[in-house]
């Protein structure tokens, strides 16, 4: 019996392996460093799954609670295998996520990658909370609809992390001034119609 239960973990391992091997293509929401693995490595250790969910669709919960839960059961096992179901689970979330913005996955970008200066440049103003960075670099008749979208990440950031519909509608504010800054920074005509994925 025991020898079927190490063949059987051995066999998991082993899977793990391959999938995260294959991910790793290496082609901001799919870098190693970026705000979906943070979520996932903040779920991992704080073991609630709510961290994450909010950067994956209502329809896809099933299939990371399910991930989740196989994760934390593998990770008891040993340090290899806990790295091992570790990568594989954010190899999945970035890879569902990026899926339900509609965008092909081609692996999580590694450490060090620095994403497009205008995305670096959203993600410094929101940390350091101010905008006036990015009205420097952007055109004056941009900066009412900058503050306003600045404004409205700024007023969803602190939701409480059990409520999911609070943080996917951060989650959606998100995405949407970053890609516009982007668009601003990369000198095309911004959209904000639209959920796009950065």
């Amino acid at each position: 019996m025991k020898t079927h239960s190490k063949n059987r973990t051995t066999a998991l391992v082993a899977l793990l392996f391959v999938f995260v091997i294959q991910g790793y293509i290496y082609p901001h929401c799919d870098a190693v460093e970026g705000p979906v693995v943070k979520a996932a490595r903040k779920a991992i250790l704080s073991g609630n799954i709510n961290h994450v969910l909010v950067w994956v669709r209502a329809e896809d919960e099933k299939e990371i609670r399910d991930l989740f839960k196989r994760v934390q059961s593998v990770s008891t096992l040993n340090e290899e295998a806990s790295d091992l179901a570790r990568d594989y689970f954010f190899e999945t979330v970035v890879r569902v996520h990026r899926m339900g913005e509609g965008v092909g996955y081609t692996g999580i970008k590694p450490v060090g990658y620095e994403p497009e200066p205008g995305i670096l440049a959203a993600d410094e103003a929101l940390e350091n909370k101010s905008v006036e960075t990015l009205l420097h670099h952007t055109g004056e008749k941009y900066h009412a609809h900058v503050k306003e979208l600045f404004g409205e990440v700024v007023s969803k950031s602190s939701y409480a992390v059990d409520d999911l519909e609070a943080g996917r509608e951060y989650v959606a504010k998100y995405v949407t001034f970053i890609h516009y800054i982007e668009s601003l920074y990369k000198g095309e005509a911004p959209k904000t119609d639209e959920h796009h994925h950065h």
